[in-house]
């Protein structure tokens, strides 16, 4: 697959790029993507599951979840409290935070939605919010973004608004995955599943 096949991939699958203001923000985004699509050896962006044992919602759809919530709650925030979290930081924080299942997943599917995964990179033993920080550092995106990317507790020391919007978003947007996949919560799936607990 080439860099612009991943490029296009990319940009339609998450229309919410077009709300991060910055056009050199937007671009990073994608890059961190494209990046982290061929060195996991992705044929396609849809087939990366949202989790390693629930095939049935890809990663986009929760991703593009997660970046709705998240824009919703600043919008309550911005509205309701008076508060002024940064919309760039939150779209591309929300669109980033699962990006490194590019490089934790492929083993976690059929090889024919593989080419061969850059054993450098794709690895089940780094947390994807890792190396999804890695990915955004390595692009250049803004320390705001790399910061709200890390969503397990502890991973960042200090919490701004934008981090703890893109967290809970991903808890409201897996918690509802969970529900209705599994019929369990969240915290039952980790308890039960997770890789990092």
């Amino acid at each position: 697959m080439s860099d612009a096949d991943f490029d296009r991939q990319v940009r339609e699958a998450f229309p919410e790029l077009e709300r991060i203001g910055s056009d050199d923000l937007r671009e990073r985004v994608v890059e961190a993507w494209v990046l982290g699509l061929e060195r996991g050896g992705w044929r396609s962006i849809e087939d990366i599951p949202y989790a390693w044992n629930i095939h049935e919602v890809t990663n986009v759809e929760h991703v593009r979840g997660v970046a709705r919530i998240a824009l919703e709650a600043a919008g309550e925030q911005r509205e309701f409290h008076g508060a002024d979290p940064d919309e760039d930081t939150i779209v591309a924080a929300c669109l980033l935070h699962d990006v490194g299942k590019c490089y934790e997943y492929p083993d976690h599917v059929d090889d024919d939605l593989l080419d061969e995964p850059d054993p450098r990179y794709a690895s089940e033993e780094i947390p994807h919010s890792i190396s999804g920080y890695a990915l955004a550092h390595e692009v250049g995106c803004p320390l705001a973004v790399q910061r709200a990317i890390p969503h397990f507790l502890g991973e960042v020391p200090t919490r701004t608004l934008e981090a703890e919007l893109v967290k809970s978003a991903n808890s409201a947007s897996s918690n509802a995955i969970t529900q209705a996949s599994m019929g369990i919560t969240l915290q039952e799936w980790v308890e039960k599943y997770s890789q990092t607990s």
